[in-house]
């Protein structure tokens, strides 16, 4: 019965919300979603979803809960240190309108992350920087642009002082960062990608998803790649045979397309 329950609750989700919860790993899925329940006071998962059709805060934190929205700036740092050293300069010189995308932003750490080096090396570009998630409450967050002194513990001292601004215990990002980042709500398995990216940053994203869901975004993402474009994935995603989606690695989590 607990079975059925679940795969009711599956069902029911994917017809409210196109999030299909089969496509991410079970196990992981399951435990985390039966935790929310029982914390909320919920026997079953019917129950559960007839509390979240009627009740908007526990959808969202049902949202928060299934995306896990941990992030922060500058993530594994020396990562980003390849990005901003390597990657981004030779964007730089082969666009001046580069296209960029953070794919399942979360709460908006990694598009300011992107935003600022993208910021200092491309003055006077037209960047086109897109952001998107799955979490609308996420997503509002990320417009929000205020983070708490944990999530800027890896930002470069130069970077703190030029886009931020210090309210009390919070720092805020600059209207200037907020400016460079159109946000987006995006369902990554269902929605169509746009096209012509030189470089898509999705981390610590795919670890959630089942081969199957994987295969297929990778497939998605390389399309979405301009000829020579970078896939910048998280520091436990490496992506093998990258030769299947017509990619071949460029350094470590980095991938290019041929």
């Amino acid at each position: 019965m607990e079975d059925k329950d679940f795969a009711l609750f599956i069902k029911k989700v994917k017809d409210f919300t196109a999030i299909d919860l089969s496509q991410y790993k079970e196990a992981q899925m399951k435990r985390r979603l039966t935790t929310l329940r029982e914390k909320k006071g919920y026997k079953t998962f019917a129950d559960f979803f007839d509390a979240m059709m009627k009740d908007k805060n526990l959808f969202y934190e049902f949202l928060d809960r299934m995306t896990i929205n941990v992030s922060e700036f500058w993530r594994n740092p020396n990562r980003w240190e390849i990005l901003e050293k390597q990657f981004v300069p030779e964007m730089l010189k082969a666009t001046r309108r580069p296209k960029v995308w953070s794919a399942a932003c979360s709460t908006g750490e990694e598009p300011y992350t992107l935003a600022m080096i993208l910021a200092e090396q491309g003055k006077g570009m037209d960047i086109q920087l897109l952001a998107t998630d799955i979490d609308e409450g996420a997503l509002e967050k990320a417009k929000k642009g205020v983070y708490p002194d944990r999530s800027i513990r890896d930002v470069p001292a130069s970077y703190l002082k030029k886009f931020f601004r210090q309210d009390q215990l919070t720092f805020c990002v600059t209207d200037e960062l907020k400016r460079m980042i159109r946000f987006q709500k995006q369902n990554l398995l269902v929605d169509q990608f746009e096209e012509g990216f030189d470089l898509i940053v999705c981390r610590n994203v795919m670890i959630y998803f089942t081969e199957e869901a994987k295969h297929l975004l990778y497939h998605k993402f390389a399309k979405a790649l301009k000829p020579g474009g970078i896939l910048f994935v998280g520091s436990t995603e490496q992506i093998f045979s990258p030769g299947q989606y017509n990619m071949e690695p460029a350094d470590t989590f980095f991938y290019r397309k041929k």
